[in-house]
């Protein structure tokens, strides 16, 4: 991997290294030196931007909510109020993106989430990147008629975090839905919130 100019093109080849690494050798992997070897950057580098470890993950957060806000394209979804329909569609196509082209940033996230019930100070900052996905589907849920949208946008990411769970690092790791399945569940589930 070329080595980048400094600036933010350096915090974010220094932040996805830190997902890279993250996916592959889990959080004990994760140090400055790793990334600095992995990313091909003179040693040091990444101790100049991420002083602490704590900095460190909160670069590989911020990163990842980026990364994913584009796979999951919030900004692509369907306007909730043409139908369930196309509302299911939208949806299956970032969770199978996800799926399909992305376990390693689903694992990476896995591995911040556990390390973020162990660090408050983690916590407090995965919890607030985290909150821009569920604004945006109280707002979709909202649009589309939902009577309890807190309560089923719990629900709703409870069954594709499962599902993405299973997929990248569960049971199912070898056994993918198709789009299509992934749309019959994400109908099924959202019809019964919004039809009930």
């Amino acid at each position: 991997m070329p080595v980048r100019s400094t600036g933010a093109a350096r915090a974010d080849l220094i932040a996805d290294t830190a997902l890279d690494l993250l996916a592959e050798r889990g959080m004990r992997g994760l140090t400055h030196r790793a990334v600095d070897a992995a990313a091909g950057l003179p040693p040091g580098s990444t101790s100049n931007l991420a002083r602490t470890r704590l900095a460190l993950l909160e670069a590989a957060v911020r990163r990842l909510a980026e990364r994913e806000a584009r796979v999951l394209g919030l900004d692509e979804m369907p306007d909730p109020r043409g139908g369930l329909d196309s509302l299911a569609e939208g949806m299956a196509l970032a969770v199978h993106r996800s799926l399909t082209g992305n376990r390693e940033l689903l694992i990476a996230r896995y591995e911040l989430a556990l390390e973020a019930t162990r660090r408050p100070e983690l916590r407090e900052f995965f919890d607030a990147t985290g909150r821009q996905f569920r604004d945006a589907l109280t707002g979709m849920l909202t649009a589309a008629g939902s009577r309890d949208p807190a309560r089923h946008v719990l629900s709703l990411v409870a069954w594709a975090d499962g599902l993405m769970f299973s997929c990248a690092a569960g049971s199912y790791h070898a056994d993918v839905p198709s789009l299509g399945e992934v749309r019959a569940g994400l109908r099924e589930v959202l019809e019964g919130m919004l039809r009930s």
